[in-house]
């Protein structure tokens, strides 16, 4: 289960420099992936083994400075609520300010946990003086540079030591499927449209996060978890704030899930929020199936759904191998074959395929096409396998693996595809030296 930590405090103490310290240095490591444009406030980072997603809530402060301070309060709010852990920064050259009083307030009235970050902290004096931040009430402080590096190893050791003391109270191995998408786009209507005729044979599921529901859905031979990012909402809680509550909602959503089914509303088409939405759930690896809500309000003529499909494609691509159905919640169409789809992908994206299959069929179609030699000198792929990781990935062993480039990876892809079916499933290749 993905944990989640907010990196909150007022503008100019150092967040965005420390969110791109902590993303960064994995990003050289695990991010194989080509074509993301890293959406710049949500990351992944890794430490001592132990993967968590990092969202720096200064991204989406808007600067006017009436509402400014109530802003950053809002933020921390909507933080507290969806992250796991908050990570609260503070600037050692200001020392306390008002809104770090208040800030601080919040945080100590929450059960979150959370951690003081002292920034700027680069020298011994400094040092020193950071230990006015004792007032705040919030338990130990971290004292860091964000530039330079110095004393966020201590905090990361902290902070994954504190994330993992987290329960997992997980239903049995339930396949789990989110609906996400834009605010009104019919994530609800399809929820009740899906279970609503038949309330009694839904247990909701408590003891999960309590921001996304959980309902359990068993009947027509079908067992699985519906997490609905719509979820309950305090009215008032959040109006002002929607596209960060949205985002964080998502994250949420799609890190909790197996496959994500995508909601698009069809009278405004895929607009750039769904297409972040989309390459947030194939960062994660995760299934997706786009489903094109309110289709029973759109004229339609022979080629709509064809037209309407190429131009998703389009801005989807790279990734194009996802299933697009074209539905109503409120009409009822297509609605059965939502789940059929979803439990496809699902059983797509746990596909293992034998290793005398794989090289059997890659390794002919890696002669038939082998990588363009690099300075002369020639790429010999010899061994495929499977890694036995929860999604799809494979590594290709070979002499020279830092001259494969992309375009090659993208060929290898399309040939597993080809021959596997792993549609509507994110497929990772990696090159590792024999």
């Amino acid at each position: 289960m993905g944990n989640i930590v907010a990196i909150v405090g007022r503008p100019n103490v150092g967040k965005s420099t420390l969110f791109n310290r902590l993303t960064e240095s994995r990003d050289a490591i695990v991010h194989e992936i080509s074509g993301v444009t890293r959406d710049r406030h949500y990351g992944k980072a890794l430490w001592n083994g132990k993967e968590f997603s990092v969202i720096d809530t200064g991204g989406y402060v808007s600067n006017s400075d009436d509402t400014f301070e109530e802003e950053i309060r809002k933020q921390a709010m909507i933080a507290i609520e969806e992250a796991d852990m908050v990570l609260f920064m503070v600037d050692v050259i200001s020392g306390i300010t008002d809104l770090d009083e208040s800030v601080a307030k919040v945080l100590r009235k929450t059960n979150k946990k959370v951690i003081l970050a002292v920034n700027k902290v680069d020298n011994t004096e400094r040092s020193y003086e950071a230990n006015v931040f004792y007032r705040l009430g919030l338990g130990e402080i971290y004292s860091i540079s964000s530039i330079n590096g110095s004393g966020t190893g201590d905090l990361l050791d902290a902070l994954v030591d504190k994330l993992s003391g987290k329960s997992e109270e997980d239903e049995e191995d339930l396949p789990r499927f989110a609906i996400v998408g834009r605010p009104n786009v019919g994530k609800s209507s399809l929820i009740n449209t899906l279970i609503g005729e038949n309330r009694n044979i839904v247990t909701p599921v408590s003891g999960t996060t309590r921001d996304s529901i959980h309902s359990r859905y068993r009947k027509y031979n079908y067992d699985f978890l519906l997490v609905d990012t719509a979820g309950i909402r305090k009215k008032g809680k959040v109006t002002e704030n929607l596209e960060f509550y949205s985002v964080m909602r998502a994250i949420r959503a799609v890190e909790q899930a197996d496959v994500c089914l995508l909601l698009i509303d069809a009278t405004r088409g895929i607009e750039a929020q769904d297409v972040n939405i989309f390459s947030l759930s194939a960062k994660n690896n995760k299934g997706i199936v786009l489903l094109v809500n309110k289709w029973d309000l759109l004229e339609k003529n022979t080629n709509t759904t064809r037209e309407y499909t190429k131009n998703i494609m389009s801005r989807i691509a790279p990734f194009g191998d996802v299933p697009v159905l074209f539905i109503s919640a409120i009409t009822k169409q297509r609605v059965h074959k939502v789940l059929e789809t979803a439990i496809e992908v699902y059983e797509n994206r746990k596909r293992r395929i034998t290793t005398s299959k794989l090289n059997q069929v890659m390794l002919e179609a890696i002669e038939q096409s082998p990588p363009p030699s690099v300075k002369g000198k020639y790429i010999k792929i010899k061994y495929v396998t499977q890694l036995p990781t929860v999604y799809p990935s494979f590594v290709f062993f070979c002499n020279l693996p830092q001259y494969v480039k992309e375009p090659y990876k993208r060929y290898l892809e399309n040939r597993l595809r080809e021959n596997f079916n792993f549609h509507g499933v994110p497929v990772r290749i990696y090159m590792r030296k024999k």
